[in-house]
């Protein structure tokens, strides 16, 4: 009898250890979780999405489809349109040279991109600053997106390559949900448009 219940305790106790084991190896360490939630955070990435409106003249950054900022914009003259449809960041620039045939502007209070460069897939336009402040808020480029030097400079910081950018001609309900109320079309800054701008600049060339 007493090997029997020597036996039976041993049997108890060996399954106890093994139970112990388990718990012990089933439950991560604290490092385990760190290194599962960066490589969760690798496979997830933030997905960010610039969305432009050329009827309200504005910009506006999605993060996850929450809008987490808006900027006023400078869009396209009638007589030279921004593009409308789905672009790619390609490039990025802080203080750009300005190149036109025959100009050359270096970097600096007079260069008419201003203090960043965005270039997008449709080759020669982007999102830039400018020289020409008071253009913004109204159809007065020559097809690139024009922002406010500080404006460009926030958003310059809150994008990448590769990043997604809508420029929609008309308002459909999402532009309506972000932006808000209509837009007057049909302004533009005559003086301004007259300056130097960016529109169709090769990204190329910096």
């Amino acid at each position: 009898m007493e090997r029997s219940a020597g036996r039976v305790a041993t049997t108890r106790a060996a399954r106890i250890i093994v139970a112990a084991l388990s718990v012990a190896i089933a439950t991560p360490t604290l490092a385990q979780v760190v290194t599962q939630a960066a490589k969760r955070a690798e496979t997830d990435p933030i997905h960010r999405v610039v969305l432009v409106s050329i009827p309200d003249r504005k910009l506006a950054v999605l993060e996850n489809g929450t809008v987490i900022a808006t900027f006023p914009v400078a869009v396209g003259a009638p007589a030279s349109p921004s593009p409308t449809g789905e672009f790619q960041i390609v490039n990025r620039v802080s203080n750009p040279t300005y190149y036109r045939p025959g100009t050359v502007i270096p970097s600096g209070k007079g260069n008419p991109v201003g203090t960043r460069w965005v270039g997008l897939s449709q080759k020669g336009y982007g999102i830039h600053g400018t020289n020409a402040p008071r253009s913004v808020g109204h159809a007065a480029s020559h097809g690139c997106i024009r922002l406010r030097n500080r404006d460009i400079e926030k958003l310059f910081t809150m994008v990448q390559v590769g990043d997604v950018v809508q420029i929609r001609g008309e308002r459909d309900e999402q532009v309506a949900q972000i932006f808000g109320g209509g837009a007057d079309d049909t302004t533009v800054a005559a003086a301004d448009s007259a300056e130097p701008d960016g529109g169709r600049q090769q990204s190329s060339t910096f």
